[in-house]
């Protein structure tokens, strides 16, 4: 396969048979453990025989495993990659070997920088130091920044042509920036870039796409291009995000979890995905001659709520960017760029809803043709994410009204119930047990999180957070596929990004349906079985305390609180980067020693 040209050639040979037998390995696991906890349940319940009830629990049950259980082994192989593999990112990708850091950039690289109703400034914070770092090292001639707007408010409208147009001023003769508004956002982020793509697309052999709360330093961008020059059969390099350090409670704690979750998970996916790895649509290399011909997204046709345009299209490009021939692929290093999280519960939960919508529309792409079955199995599974939170609503509703009419004694085997407890804490938890027990070990990662205390401490606030936010999104989930049916939706939504207050009558009005069935399950087992409260508080106490938890963690006082206890302390807190410090954050600034 060349670089110029149709690709054909899936060349088994790089991928044959080690990753046909890692592939076959580890659904061999997965299928065995789904056995094995779905027969573990059954007995559980079997005490007084299995009635239809039981049947139903296990069916809901079933529902909800494949989330969890490859979620375990992907941490699993994660956490003995990087304790015991020498590279750890050369062992899932084998292209890492072959770049020195040296090596000069041919490659004519756009950046893509997508924004929509943003203030500039923010924008231009973000964005300056990489500028910055890339002209200052000789190669700013080699890129090229595309701000691409889908703005539709006047006023941030003109801002940004002013903004924009000082910087391009400021910049010129060292870096070429384009700016460039669509009057109307047709396609979403895929039509933006889509545009993109044929004005300009042909003048560049590669792009790196970012999203407006991305940050990427120029060491990042370099390193994602010169693994992209070393290996033509890359089509998409898809690089580690974790949050960026912020003083909103919610998202201090949101993101600590997220970056002990989520380097086990990507090298463990990556161990068996290989060459069909994710394209999350930002943070990532892409490479343009067969991103134009192969990944234009067909628009659903508009009947029902699911048609139109495709809201979350970074799966859909990257499978099929691999049905052309093309490898994608995960460099899991965490210096390679940071994003911004909602700083609230509620904008949580309306980003989160959008990607539910958006992988929804996966439906008809299950039976595309000449995808590969890894491909065809992450369009599956994009869809089980949220496909899962029925289940377990359902579960809490059956098993619920099971004890409430059995008794608890009757309903479950007492000693096998609480190994099945057991066994689910762990498959949930383990992508961060992985990354705990790998700090745990060094002394230098303790140290990159504040210290041993402040990390566990941190590690048990962001637990308890994790076990009440899980089940909240669930009940968001199900409200909301439910009213798909009806024929509501979300559309392409802005993002509030800055701290900001949740008042009490707000929370209220969004989250009383999660509060209402926090109340209504923990009343009918106060009535009937009030030793099973304990055990229904794993799904029902999120629900229960969704209002307060979206008010306190909103709070600046909660913000200040955790800052100064150094709960959910980043290592870019404890030793802040230079591109970092360049942006002068508060949770930065908050962190340094006085």
């Amino acid at each position: 396969m060349t670089e110029r040209g149709i690709a054909v050639d899936l060349r088994p040979a790089r991928t044959g048979l080690s990753m046909t037998g890692r592939r076959v390995l580890f659904f061999t696991l997965v299928i065995a453990t789904i056995t094995g906890v779905l027969g573990l349940t059954a007995f559980a319940l079997s005490g007084d025989g299995l009635s239809t009830l039981d049947f139903l629990i296990i069916v809901l049950f079933a529902a909800t495993l494949p989330w969890s259980v490859i979620g375990f082994w992907n941490a699993t192989i994660g956490f003995f990659i990087m304790r015991f593999a020498r590279d750890p990112v050369a062992a899932v990708l084998p292209a890492a070997r072959s770049v020195s850091g040296k090596e000069p950039i041919t490659a004519s690289t756009a950046i893509l920088l997508c924004i929509r109703n943003e203030s500039p400034e923010r924008v231009i914070r973000n964005i300056e130091p990489l500028m910055a770092d890339l002209a200052a090292g000789g190669v700013g001639e080699r890129f090229h920044l595309y701000v691409l707007s889908d703005t539709d408010q006047a006023a941030i409208a003109a801002q940004e042509d002013a903004s924009f147009a000082a910087l391009a001023k400021q910049w010129e003769g060292r870096l070429a920036l384009t700016y460039r508004r669509r009057a109307d956002n047709v396609g979403f982020k895929a039509g933006n870039v889509w545009d993109f793509c044929e004005r300009w697309g042909e003048r560049h052999d590669l792009a790196i796409t970012l999203d407006a709360d991305s940050f990427m330093p120029a060491a990042a961008i370099l390193r994602l291009v010169r693994i992209m020059q070393a290996d033509a059969n890359i089509g998409i390099l898809q690089g580690l995000v974790v949050g960026l350090p912020s003083t909103s409670a919610f998202a201090r704690i949101f993101q600590f979890g997220m970056r002990l979750g989520m380097r086990s998970w990507t090298i463990g996916s990556a161990w068996w995905q290989g060459d069909c790895g994710p394209y999350w649509g930002h943070n990532a290399a892409v490479r343009l001659k067969p991103f134009i011909a192969h990944c234009r997204l067909p628009e659903i046709e508009r009947r029902g709520p699911l048609g139109g345009p495709i809201l979350s299209h970074d799966h859909l490009e990257a499978v099929l960017m691999r049905r052309a021939g093309y490898e994608v692929r995960a460099l899991p290093e965490e210096e390679l760029g940071w994003e911004e999280n909602p700083p609230t519960l509620l904008e949580f939960i309306r980003r989160d809803l959008r990607w539910c919508q958006g992988n929804m529309q996966y439906w008809p792409f299950l039976r595309l043709p000449g995808l590969l079955p890894v491909s065809r199995f992450q369009i599956a599974f994009a869809l089980i994410w949220f496909l899962a939170s029925p289940a377990w609503i359902g579960l809490l509703l059956v098993i619920t009204a099971a004890v409430a009419l059995k008794g608890p004694a009757q309903f479950v085997r007492p000693g096998t119930g609480h190994l099945l407890l057991v066994v689910i804490l762990v498959m949930w938890f383990a992508p961060k047990l992985a990354t705990v027990l790998d700090v745990l070990s060094r002394a230098d990662a303790r140290r990159a999180f504040g210290g041993t205390a402040r990390f566990l401490s941190s590690v048990v606030v962001e637990t308890m957070f994790f076990l009440l936010l899980s089940p909240i999104m669930w009940v968001g989930h199900t409200m909301f596929l439910g009213g798909l049916l009806f024929g509501r939706t979300i559309g392409w939504i802005g993002q509030t990004r800055d701290d900001h207050a949740v008042p009490l009558s707000l929370a209220v009005h969004n989250l009383w349906p999660q509060a209402l069935l926090g109340i209504a399950t923990v009343a009918v087992l106060a009535v009937t079985a009030p030793s099973a409260i304990p055990y229904a508080l794993f799904i029902a106490g999120g629900p229960l305390l969704a209002i307060p938890l979206a008010v306190i963690t909103a709070q600046p006082a909660a913000a200040r609180l955790l800052l100064r206890l150094g709960i959910g302390r980043l290592p870019e807190e404890t030793a802040p980067p230079p591109p970092l410090r360049a942006l002068a954050l508060p949770a930065v600034e908050a962190a340094r020693p006085r």
